[in-house]
Order: structure tokens, then sequence, then C-alpha cells
């Protein structure tokens, strides 16, 4: 319990952005891809101001771009549905590359791409720069429902615990000559999984009963949220993003 925990994505760094306390970066994010999303998909200049808005937090951020690339592959087949679009379409029809496409489409296909790229950009610069623990701390802050934050705080503990525990499990069955990659093989994999799941609820009603006989009341007590609670001037920093991207969102729906 006392070691740490494995974070894929948080970038370790000094950082004005790293230093911001994380309830601001998460209002930020929400705020940003709210005007994002408000913003029309024939308004193609706006999504590039977004875009530099995402590099200049990037940068700022010191979150180097091959970085942000590799790890926004996740978004690949939502890429390829996009590609699609402009062939499935209906009403009116264009040519491009020699290929009859529909205009709806072509507009459907940037909107999904756009929208989706900058949403994916901008969880990714969020989760570089806060770390998991932090995600949850600024999730209770911001008042979010108690029962997530708490399901999400054990889930994060005790993640790594269970994986090992699969780990333990499939060592186990391999010296017992089982092989996965055989299809006939597939109920001992299942008969696994259950009683993983029994070996995970019985080992969470253990620690339940550990919490309460510690004092546990349903909240974390105060030492693990901290007490750096955001600034006036941390909220107003880290309002100027979502505040331009707003302005932006706003333009784009008048012109258009």
């Amino acid at each position: 319990m006392g070691a740490g925990h494995t974070q894929l994505l948080y970038h370790c760094s000094d950082s004005p952005v790293h230093r911001l306390p994380p309830e601001v970066k998460i209002a930020a994010m929400v705020a940003f891809t709210l005007a994002v999303v408000a913003t029309p998909r024939e308004a193609l200049w706006a999504f590039g101001g977004y875009a530099v808005l995402v590099a200049l937090v990037a940068a700022v951020a010191r979150v180097r771009p091959g970085w942000l690339l590799r790890r926004s592959l996740i978004e690949l087949p939502f890429v390829l549905f996009a590609f699609a679009l402009p062939f499935l379409g209906a009403g009116e029809r264009t040519e491009l590359l020699g290929l009859s496409v529909s205009v709806d489409g072509l507009y459907g296909a940037w909107n999904v791409l756009a929208k989706g790229t900058l949403g994916v950009l901008a969880s990714l610069l969020l989760a570089a720069t806060t770390s998991t623990r932090d995600l949850i701390v600024g999730l209770d802050r911001l008042r979010c429902p108690q029962l997530l934050t708490q399901i999400a705080a054990f889930m994060l503990r005790y993640l790594e615990v269970l994986v090992g525990e699969v780990r333990r499990m499939r060592v186990a069955r391999l010296s017992r000559g089982d092989d996965p990659r055989f299809v006939w093989q597939l109920r001992g994999f299942a008969t696994g999984v259950g009683a993983l799941f029994l070996r995970a609820y019985e080992r969470g009603e253990r620690v339940y009963l550990a919490m309460l006989s510690r004092g546990y009341t349903g909240r974390m007590p105060q030492v693990w949220q901290g007490t750096a609670a955001a600034t006036a001037g941390q909220w107003l920093l880290a309002s100027t993003v979502p505040a331009v991207a707003a302005g932006v969102a706003a333009t784009a729906l008048v012109l258009t």
C-alpha cells in the first residue's frame, strides 16, 4: 500500500501547468472541450485556433509533440470511421481526388476528426500534467459524487494487487499444462476469471472491515486529500485557455 503506483500517462516535470491544482485543470479541460464541441463544423478556422491553444499549453507544460502523437493513436478506430463517412453519406455529392463523395459526409468526417482529436489531446495534456491520485483529489474538490471518487481511489490502490494476482494465476495454469492458445481450454480461462472475482470480492470485504475498525466513515481523510486548494489567482490563470476557446466558439457561431 505504501508503494508507488504505475502511471503510464503522467509526464513528470516541473512546469507551471504541473504546479496548478488538479481541480482547476480538470475544470479548464472540460470547459475547453465543451467549447470545441459547440463550434460549428463549417468554421474550419476555429479548429485551427484550438490547435494553437493546445500547442501553447503543451509547450508550457514541456510535453513533447511526439509523446502526444503516439498516445493519441487511441482514437484510430474513430479516424477510420471518419474516413468512411464521405463514401457512406447521402445528399449532394462532389469530386475529391477523382472519387465521388458526399458533401455532408465530408463535413461529418471533419467534425469527428477535428473535435475528437482536440478532445483526446486535451485529455492527454491533463493526464500528462496531473498524477492519477491528484485527478481523484481534484474530482473530490469539485464535489464529484463521493461514491465515484471512493471507487476510483480504491481501484487505483488495488489495481496492481489484482494484476499481480492475475499473473500468479496464469503461471499456475501454465505450470499445470494449460495453454490459452487452444480454443478448447477457454473453459479453464473462464474458471480463472470467476476465481479472480471471488478472491477480489473477499479481499475487498476484509479491507473494508479493516478500514471500518480504524475509523473509516465513507470519506478519505483530509491528509490524503491535501490542503493546497486552488486560489483565485490560479483559477483565473487556468481560465485563460477555456475563455479564449469560448470566445472563438462564440465568434464561429455568429459568423456561421
